[in-house]
């Protein structure tokens, strides 16, 4: 099973003489629905991509001083490659491409291991941008990490009402943040020269030392893999077989240009101001890019204008640094809610609050960055911390298509894949090398992932058995699914409920009427969010309130002898889901009940019949009951 997909519970129980159908439905799996066009997600991927650059030219000047141009082209190169490979991914994965998808293909422990590394990661990513942040700020040093604790603290507390959705908030600031880095160039383009560059003082193990201590520009990857499965397809694609390559390639290209570009153009402007600043770069190196701006634009307007212009700059970097601490730390609970959801984590993680939130994982999102401020002493320890999760992360992404025999890819495409793959385990491995604490960070949150994970297989019955290949391929899923032959109906309606209301015995008039099999579909909203990814309850039965209203509908089709099929999906875009559940089954007619909300109710939520028959596909008959 993809966590990248939406999982819809299915049950056949109460048919009667129907259960011909029950194969037929228990084959069904609708994805999430794909409302997110390509300019959303390149602004998602901006937020989270484009705030590397606002630390990497700070930490490369302390690594190599004046001689760190070759080292920032070094990232911005390797960062472009890494977004070619993920071109790449996000094609052959359509419905979500993130290391758990791609390692699940592998085996379930691979899996898992990715994804405790993106534990790792997003742990740092909180912790690190929350320091940025402030120091953009201006908070003195040393109230910096006892702040960025007060701040990961509260944003905890905000996310136990649901997820901010700082998503938006970053498509926001993303228009703002790129024009405040063009104007830095522009300002300092005339004064741009070669006189201030110093050759590499070291010898090659040095410098691959240096280079690898800055890369902390390729987390935002993996996050628009996991975006794919709520991209909206490619003209041309085929429901149920949707492709995104075009819309993904739109999303990441005009991104990873400006990502690698104007962090280069950003290093070289750092590098020729005068070579007296020096001491005060080292000392400015968490706020590097607001010291430039005050630089230059003292330089071109004065000093008043300077401040006023390094001021806003901060402020600007600042916000962005804390939206993306808040999408660590939802992506944080989303990731450890999901793997509760496959079985890969204890079931108690994925216990709900009244606001639809994972109460453990909440407190684990909040506790891990918390704990890593507490034993890091500065920045450059925060930074040695990051890089080894995200790029093991990607490492096994990428590793995993590379080998992957059965993905569509082209011969120079794979190479070049098994190449990046290659680089990045060299830099995994000097890493480890290097960096003790780093290793002993992601070492201890691999121990005690993987633990968790055998204790709840063990809790769940599951057992590993090895079999041989033989045996293997008997029973593999792709066997399986050739027996399933979707037996057809005639017709088929679907309802959208929240209760038994007069639209539900409208639908089974019109079902009876025409003979036709009737989907009766519940939408329970959740509060969980994971870079776009929705994790369903296993059963309707497991919800108080679906269970009586589904139960019910079952006993009402079974005595009218009408064909029931109960659809229990969870969601936050309740009208995308319906829209996308519709188109999926091939339903003919769509009923829906009039809606009684008030206006004030309308609109702040919207209007669900609305919000529909504006995606509804020609072919499906929208009926609203009122």
């Amino acid at each position: 099973m993809r966590p990248q997909r939406e999982q819809v519970a299915v049950d056949g129980a109460g048919f009667g003489s129907q259960k011909r159908i029950r194969p037929f439905v228990e084959s069904i799996a609708i994805h999430r629905p794909r409302n997110l066009d390509w300019k959303r997600a390149s602004a998602l991927l901006y937020g989270d991509w484009g705030t590397s650059k606002a630390y990497v030219i700070g930490l490369a000047f302390v690594a190599s001083g004046f001689s760190s141009l070759p080292i920032i082209v070094a990232v911005c190169i390797l960062t472009a490659v890494v977004g070619m490979n993920y071109l790449v991914v996000c094609r052959c994965f359509p419905d979500g491409g993130g290391v758990y998808s791609a390692a699940g293909q592998h085996g379930k422990m691979l899996a898992v291991v990715g994804s405790l590394l993106l534990v790792a990661d997003l742990t740092v990513t909180a912790a690190l941008s929350g320091w940025a942040a402030l120091s953009y700020l201006g908070v003195p040093q040393q109230y910096v990490m006892v702040a960025t604790i007060a701040v990961i603290i509260l944003i905890g507390v905000l996310n136990l009402f649901g997820p901010r959705h700082s998503g938006s908030f970053a498509v926001a600031l993303a228009l703002p943040t790129m024009a405040v880095v063009v104007a830095i160039i522009l300002l300092s383009a005339r004064f741009l020269t070669f006189k201030n560059l110093e050759p590499l003082h070291e010898n090659f193990g040095h410098t691959w030392v240096s280079f690898v201590g800055v890369i902390l520009a390729l987390s935002g990857v993996e996050a628009i893999a996991n975006l794919t499965g709520t991209l909206k397809p490619d003209k041309g694609s085929v429901i149920g077989h949707p492709k995104v390559g075009w819309a993904s390639a739109k999303a990441i290209i005009p991104v990873a240009i400006e990502v690698s570009v104007g962090t280069a153009l950003l290093g070289w402007a750092l590098l020729s101001l005068p070579k007296e600043l020096a001491p005060e770069m080292v000392a400015r190196k968490e706020d590097m890019l607001r010291f430039v701006a005050e630089q230059y634009g003292t330089m071109n307007f004065g000093p008043h204008f300077g401040m006023i212009f390094g001021f806003a700059v901060g402020v600007i970097f600042s916000l962005l640094l804390l939206s993306a601490v808040n999408t660590a730390v939802a992506a944080l609970i989303g990731l450890l809610f999901m793997m509760s959801r496959e079985g890969d984590m204890p079931r108690g993680f994925s216990k709900l609050n009244p606001h639809g939130v994972p109460l453990v994982p909440l407190v684990i999102a909040v506790a891990f960055p918390v704990l890593i401020l507490l034993v890091s002493s500065n920045f450059e320890a925060l930074a040695g911390l990051y890089a080894i999760g995200v790029v093991g992360a990607i490492c096994v992404n990428l590793g995993s298509c590379a080998t992957n025999m059965k993905l569509p890819m082209h011969l120079i495409e794979r190479v070049l894949m098994a190449a990046t793959f290659f680089i990045l385990a060299a830099v995994e491995i000097t890493l480890a090398r290097t960096k003790p604490e780093a290793l002993f960070f992601v070492v201890c949150v691999l121990v005690v992932g993987l633990g968790l994970w055998a204790y709840s297989r063990r809790l769940s019955g599951i057992r590993t058995l090895t079999v041989t290949r033989e045996v293997a391929e008997i029973v593999s899923p792709e066997v399986v699914e050739t027996m399933r032959h979707p037996a057809e109906s005639t017709s088929k309606i679907l309802v959208s409920v929240r209760g038994l209301t007069p639209a539900l015995a409208f639908a089974f008039d019109e079902a009876e009427l025409r003979k036709a099999a009737l989907y009766i579909l519940y939408v329970h909203e959740i509060a969980v969010f994971y870079q776009g990814v929705i994790e369903a309850p296993k059963s309707w039965k497991d919800d108080p309130e679906a269970s009586a209203i589904l139960g019910t509908a079952l006993q009402i089709g079974k005595s009218r002898n009408i064909p029931t099929i109960p659809i229990f999906a969870t969601a936050q875009n309740a009208p995308a889901l319906i829209v996308d559940t519709a188109a999926t089954l091939g339903v003919d007619y769509l009923v829906l009940g009039a809606s009684h909300r008030g206006s004030l109710t309308k609109m702040l939520r919207g209007n669900v019949a609305t919000e529909v028959a504006g995606s509804l596909p020609d072919n499906i008959h929208l009926i609203i009951h009122g």
